[in-house]
């Protein structure tokens, strides 16, 4: 849709409320906030008051068998005159930076197809992309990696200000910052928006309005309410917007000579099982909270449990008001804890037991049922999340082969494999944007845009180094692999070119003549003998011998022993 008319325009989107209804509940969860959840499942300024998002798509009820509501945990009101007890395991937090480790602890090799371009274009278009993905770029990806764990979806953005840096950047926009239009499944165009400083004047809502179209952005701004945009503004009427009177022309349009999209949209993994008939909604991201929810609801209610448990059992000592030291009628009475001796008078009722008066309380803390139960919702909670238990150091820190490492991540690492199917071509898609981007804009040369890209993955779990010497020495000694295929084994990371050079290096270190003569052979045999210095030259040095033995007689050849 293009940019909204003046007026009293619903925005968000009523078509939306639902996916951002769920997405503000995942925040609550990612974030932590005790309060968000409070108002998601129950509070005064919770989403449910809605009464068409409630009546349709109930976030109780739809999660719920046989239509009855679920008792959430952090629904239910403190009881009166009790103070708030509830404590909140951030595993919502964990689960989405663990996704985000996973996929981008190292930057993915990104190479150029050198069969789409020129050989000399393909090099120093091979070295842009290079610094597109620096350090910057890279925490960029992986910052949008975990909110699409835990919001299910993203949006990355190609931004540029020479002024700031001599290249293009990515910008992170949340899923709720935009409003998409689909075609056959592929983002045809969106609106981008946020909310701009309030003016002094009173309580109106500003918002920024982008709309993506291929090749040009419309602007406009908006002075409505919470719940609506309102009149149309001009862009000198904010001070956040001014810069954009140079910027546009007489209709609001920015023309970004760019024949694409310089928004992306990148999901978590598909599909979204919960918005299964909701419109516009299959493209979407599916959340790694997605259904567990309830369980996570559960391990913060064991947790509070717990800690109740140990609230509950401090130890308690319960005394007769007669033991009670007091400083007269109308003071109260208190009761020493160290006094040594108590001594019961005579004479007064209940004396004789005083020594059985004193009672102490305490009450058991069940240490083993809640660690056991918080220990399965956690191992469930994971599991369904599609994680590993070990990959969030179930397993303590005993040194174990990559092979087990592998093995025990088994479950993890598939959901990475799954997540990158989804990532690599979000991946691809923006590096090609900004490499138009810098060609247009920040002056680039020697670099094709137009050169066809890919992308692997570094392996999650490195191999170990020992167990590949063994192998390629089995290899090796069954004659089964060649010099080559050794140093790809080695490195798989390094090209043709590399290996290659490795090959050559290997091979002159095997031909190369060893420096000086260790074992002063003079060039010849190390066993051979040389002649003694000192003895003078033409003697002979077996002259003057006595023989071991006589010849034998007859000039007949000396027996021979057997040995």
């Amino acid at each position: 849709m293009p940019l909204p008319p003046s007026g009293n325009t619903p925005w968000p989107p009523p078509r939306l409320e639902i996916p951002h209804a769920d997405m503000d509940m995942w925040r609550a969860w990612y974030a932590g906030d005790t309060g968000h959840l409070a108002q998601v499942y129950g509070g005064t300024a919770a989403y449910t008051r809605n009464g068409a998002a409630r009546a349709f798509f109930d976030v109780d009820k739809r999660r719920a068998v046989g239509g009855d509501e679920l008792r959430m945990f952090w629904g239910q009101d403190p009881s009166p005159g009790q103070q708030a007890a509830k404590l909140h395991v951030p595993i919502g937090g964990d689960i989405a930076e663990m996704s985000a480790n996973l996929l981008w602890a190292e930057v993915p090799q990104v190479t150029v197809d050198v069969d789409s371009t020129k050989s000399d274009l393909a090099q120093t278009t091979q070295a842009q992309i290079g610094r597109y993905l620096d350090d910057r770029g890279h925490a960029k990806f992986r910052e949008a990696a975990e909110l699409a764990a835990g919001l299910s979806n993203v949006y990355l953005r190609v931004v540029w200000d020479v002024e700031l840096r001599p290249r293009p950047w990515l910008d992170v926009i949340p899923a709720t910052g935009v409003v998409p239009e689909w075609r056959w499944g592929m983002l045809a165009a969106a609106t981008v928006w946020r909310e701009l400083e309030p003016l002094a004047e009173g309580g109106d809502v500003w918002r920024l309005l982008e709309y993506h179209t291929p090749g040009s952005i419309k602007y406009g701004v908006y002075r409505g309410d919470n719940s609506t945009l309102g009149m149309l503004m001009g862009f000198d009427d904010h001070h956040e917007t001014e810069f954009l009177v140079k910027r546009t022309d007489a209709h609001g349009r920015q023309a970004t000579g760019v024949d694409r999209l310089l928004i992306t949209h990148m999901p978590n993994v598909l599909p979204n099982r919960i918005w299964d008939g909701v419109p516009d909604t299959a493209p979407l991201g599916r959340s790694d909270y997605a259904g567990i929810e309830p369980m996570m609801d559960a391990l913060d209610e064991s947790w509070s449990s717990w800690m109740r448990d140990l609230r509950l059992g401090k130890a308690k000592v319960v005394v007769p008001q007669s033991m009670l030291d007091t400083d007269g009628p109308g003071t109260g009475g208190t009761f020493d804890l160290d006094k040594e001796l108590i001594v019961a008078l005579s004479g007064l009722l209940g004396a004789e037991t005083m020594k059985d008066s004193i009672t102490d309380i305490q009450f058991k803390i069940r240490v083993e049922e809640h660690e056991r139960t918080t220990k399965e919702l956690r191992r469930q909670i994971l599991s369904s999340a599609g994680y590993s238990a070990q990959s969030f150091g179930e397993q303590g820190t005993v040194a174990v082969t990559a092979t087990e490492i592998a093995a025990r991540k088994e479950e993890s690492l598939t959901t990475r494999g799954l997540k990158i199917l989804y990532q690599r071509p979000a991946l691809l898609e923006v590096l090609t944007t900004m490499m138009w981007v810098d060609v247009k804009h920040c002056g680039a040369k020697k670099v094709d845009p137009a050169a066809e890209l890919t992308a692997s993955w570094p392996q999650a779990v490195q191999p170990d180094p020992e167990a590949i010497a063994r192998t390629l020495s089995l290899l090796e000694s069954a004659g089964a692999i060649s010099t080559f295929m050794k140093v790809k084994m080695r490195e798989p990371a390094w090209d043709d070119a590399e290996v290659l050079a490795e090959v050559r290096r290997i091979r002159d270190d095997k031909t190369q003549t060893p420096a000086g003569d260790p074992f002063n052979t003079g060039n010849g045999e190390p066993n051979e003998e040389q002649p003694d210095d000192d003895v003078e030259p033409g003697f002979d040095e077996g002259q003057g011998e006595e023989p071991d033995e006589e010849e034998p007689v007859g000039g007949g050849s000396r027996p021979t022993l057997a040995a």
